[in-house]
């Protein structure tokens, strides 16, 4: 490089031809701090210049990858712009730095005067939301010290910081978040309008559910758009520890459906999920025989999936109706026959209410 660099024909600009990256690009990317600063000494090397596929800098390829050294070169140079983001995605070296978990690249950004700590990508994340989600803790601290952070911002998909870190089970995140008295934990965050309690429960995250559960500003029984609520999101994923949870509150409707009629006895009965189905039949005030819209119940939907165990679970309730039937017609008993479930037929023909030869509205029996 020295050698190069003496020659008055060589230009240390010129770009590759594959990716148009220039020399200083691609000694940044990976983390050649001599050569870097070989580079940056020159007056007539641009420390900005993108490269012409996805419109990366040095700096932010320095940054993504954690290359502090580098970094500061960079910054050392006055003619550097901090806050350049990439074409692709529309995201800065400190949004970069911050999903990727890179604190010391963080905190030499944040000294920066044209650094926008608050920026947001194209698809609407903020470097925090990129840090809460990913579970980076010491960045998520350096940035909820700024007061030009908004801690509730969302992204294009309608979710907050809180949610993400939520989603993904960052339970020290969560806490941090949670500590901030500007922190609303209970927004219906997504498009589907759910909240930080729902995501947490519908993908099994029972420590961050615990806190969320602590908070007297959580709703534990909220419904998204299509009516779906903490306890039917973790009964339906089959997340037992925290149906538990939830069941244990006075608050929290055991029964309560979705759009579509279903309960989360229903889902539980339909998707095989044994232990969340006894649960929910230990309690009285659940109803074992509720039906959808369609007017399938439990037992239709056990019967269907053959779900042999469950169906002797519901078959044990005195209210729960062996031969009902559904929109189409259709029984327990021609679900289970015309999906071949051999022990669940043998179950429910031992049943005195149960009509071996009830059609269907299109005519069809069990044996047909």
């Amino acid at each position: 490089m020295q050698l190069l660099l003496r020659r008055k024909d060589v230009n240390p600009n010129t770009p590759d031809r594959t990716y148009g990256r220039t020399p200083l690009l691609w000694a940044a990317e990976n983390g050649h701090e001599g050569v870097v600063g070989l580079l940056l000494r020159r007056e007539d090397v641009n420390p900005n210049t993108p490269e012409r596929t996805y419109g990366r800098t040095p700096l932010w390829w320095a940054a993504g990858n954690g290359y502090e050294g580098i970094v500061q070169l960079l910054l050392g140079r006055e003619d550097v712009k901090p806050d350049i983001p990439d074409m692709e995605y529309g995201r800065t070296p400190l949004s970069w730095a911050a999903e990727n978990g890179r604190e010391a690249v963080v905190k030499l950004l944040l000294g920066q005067k044209d650094v926008n700590p608050g920026s947001s990508c194209k698809s609407g994340r903020t470097p925090l939301s990129w840090a809460a989600g990913n579970g980076r803790e010491g960045i998520v601290k350096l940035l909820l010290e700024r007061k030009d952070i908004n801690p509730n911002s969302l992204c294009e998909s309608g979710r907050t910081p809180l949610s993400w870190a939520a989603r993904n089970g960052r339970e020290g995140t969560v806490k941090l978040l949670l500590r901030r008295e500007d922190v609303n934990p209970d927004i219906p965050v997504t498009e589907d309008g759910q909240t930080p309690l729902s995501w947490a429960a519908e993908n099994g995250r029972e420590g961050v559910v615990k806190l969320l559960l602590g908070r007297n500003d959580v709703n534990p029984d909220s419904s998204n758009k299509s009516g779906r609520t903490p306890l039917l999101c973790a009964a339906r994923r089959d997340h037992e520890g925290i149906v538990k949870l939830l069941l244990g509150r006075k608050d929290v409707n055991p029964n309560s459906s979705n759009t579509s009629g279903r309960t989360p006895l229903s889902w539980a009965a339909a998707n095989g999920h044994e232990g969340i189905v006894k649960l929910l039949l230990g309690r009285k005030d659940v109803n074992p025989d509720s039906s959808s819209k369609s007017n399938q119940t439990p037992l239709s939907w056990a019967g269907r999936n053959g779900h042999e165990g469950i169906v002797k679970l519901l078959l044990g309730q005195k209210d729960v109706n062996p031969d009902s039937s559904c929109e189409s017609g259709r029984t327990p008993l021609s679900w289970a026959a015309g999906n071949g479930h051999e022990g669940i037929v043998k179950l429910l023909l031992e049943r005195e209410g149960v009509n071996p030869y009830r059609s269907s509205k299109s005519g069809q029996t069990p044996l047909s």
